[in-house]
């Protein structure tokens, strides 16, 4: 059997982190049994039913998303509301073989069932008074919404790959609204008939759906369909154990993306909010693949910790290409120096992307301690570093500048040896010199290894930034 699985958001904003997991969850469940199964197909579905809250601009937010995550889709992504006819005749075929019902209630006996549940301390269950009643005591007037005839007794019992069995009372649920009166399919009858007609054999989502599916289970039993599989994963909590809010950061995709997270990093990451692999950590995609199975999901809450995801970030920094990363952080160079950037600077970056990765956490961060090798001269140092270049600093600044200016060979070992040599020779520890070389160097007091830097500097690079710094009046 090939496995098919779907991801099916709605399109009322962005590709939020949870929906990113259920994709993520849905993605690899299908790619691990095309690679190692019987076959697998992940499917993409637009549950665009609400055309009031529904937009062009969050559907290409998750299209966006998927993309930026490397969470490819099979075929073409499917529109909920392109397939509105089809809903509807599936909800007139209930009531042609008697399995669901016209009803005429009014807007006020609705609200009278309501008031009374709510009195009672009890949700709001239709009483199901037009189940058996005979079409021709409608009323005049009235659009009626047509109800299926769900089970009056015993239970609905679904054996979730997560939860294990769970069991609700029929008489606890109630006759669902199939089609509205203005004749538009609800989602409970939308969702069931799509993960029919596109051959779903296994629904993963959040475990708020788990309601849902007594009631999409019995739409099924009415219709004589296959039930899918489901698996009902337990919803993100922030690290304080709240439902998962803004402020724990419940944001989109894309706004991590711009945080300067690698999409690789943040799927780890999501990966492991609820799945385990014994005590690994770091799992790259293909590890994932080969993996990941819903029998080691847990049924507890996972929490997100955005401190967590920055450090696991770190990780991947450090691992990544060096030639990808001068491309990331390029953009937000230029935009951070206007544009000004040393003619040089690409080829530095990508000499010095091995020393620079290896403290940065995200992207920005990263650009921001590339600038050492952007700037064009003269640059602007920092307090810190200017506090550095004075007085004693200053003295030292102009000695190595006069030493190093003597220094043919420009290789990093060669020029500490230079440095050493000098802070020997004055009877001083190597970091009172080569602290105020750093701050001429970078602007900053923290950097690089300075004799790094001063290699990829280049010679008359290096010189002229000493010489900025020395004839600043």
């Amino acid at each position: 059997m090939t496995v098919v699985t779907r991801f099916a958001p709605s399109p009322t904003g962005f590709l939020h982190i949870g929906g990113a997991r259920t994709a993520l969850y849905n993605w690899l469940f299908a790619r691990h049994h095309a690679q190692f199964g019987s076959g697998g197909r992940f499917l993409l579905r637009i549950e665009d039913t609400d055309r009031k809250r529904s937009n062009d601009e969050a559907v290409s937010a998750i299209y966006d998303g998927l993309t930026w995550l490397g969470l490819d889709w099979d075929g073409d992504a499917v529109s909920q509301f392109s397939n509105a006819a089809r809903h509807v005749e599936i909800a007139e075929r209930l009531l042609t073989e008697g399995k669901a019902y016209k009803c005429y209630c009014s807007a006020e006996e609705l609200q009278e069932m309501r008031d009374t549940a709510r009195a009672e301390g009890r949700s709001m269950r239709y009483d199901g008074r037009w189940r058996d009643r005979d079409p021709v005591e409608a009323p005049g007037g009235v659009a009626p919404v047509i109800r299926m005839k769900a089970p009056l007794v015993g239970e609905t019992v679904i054996p979730d790959l997560v939860q294990g069995e769970v069991t609700v009372a029929n008489d606890q649920l109630d006759d669902m609204v199939l089609l509205r009166a203005d004749g538009t399919p609800t989602y409970m009858l939308a969702v069931v008939v799509d993960d029919h007609d596109m051959a779903v054999t296994h629904v993963i989502r959040g475990d708020d759906h788990l309601t849902n599916a007594f009631r999409q289970f019995q739409i099924y039993r009415l219709l004589g369909w296959d039930v899918p599989e489901f698996a009902h994963i337990p919803l993100i909590h922030g690290a304080d154990g709240a439902k998962l809010s803004k402020r724990h950061g419940a944001l989109g995709v894309e706004a991590y993306r711009d945080m300067g997270f690698l999409p690789e990093a943040l799927c780890n990451y999501l990966l492991r909010l609820g799945w385990s692999h014994g005590d690994d950590e770091i799992i790259s995609s293909d590890q994932a693949i080969e993996w990941f199975g819903l029998d080691t999901v847990g049924r507890g809450a996972a929490r997100f910790d955005i401190d967590k995801l920055t450090s696991l970030n770190g990780s991947y920094i450090r691992q990544a290409d060096d030639a990808r990363l001068v491309e990331l952080i390029l953009p937000t160079l230029k935009k951070t120096l206007g544009n000004q950037l040393s003619e040089d600077t690409e080829r530095r970056l990508t000499r010095g992307m091995a020393g620079l990765k290896e403290r940065a956490k995200t992207i920005p961060a990263l650009s921001e301690s590339a600038e050492i090798y952007a700037r064009v001269r003269p640059f602007e140092l920092d307090e810190k570093a200017l506090s550095l270049v004075e007085g004693e600093g200053r003295d030292h600044l102009q000695n190595l500048a006069n030493l190093l200016a003597e220094h043919e060979e420009w290789r990093a070992d060669g020029l500490q040896d230079t440095v050493r040599a000098y802070a020997e020779g004055g009877d001083i520890k190597l970091g009172k010199a080569a602290q105020p070389l750093r701050a001429a160097l970078t602007g900053r007091a923290v950097s690089p290894s300075i004799f790094e830097v001063m290699e990829i500097l280049g010679r008359d690079e290096t010189l002229g930034r000493l010489e900025d710094v020395l004839n600043r009046g």
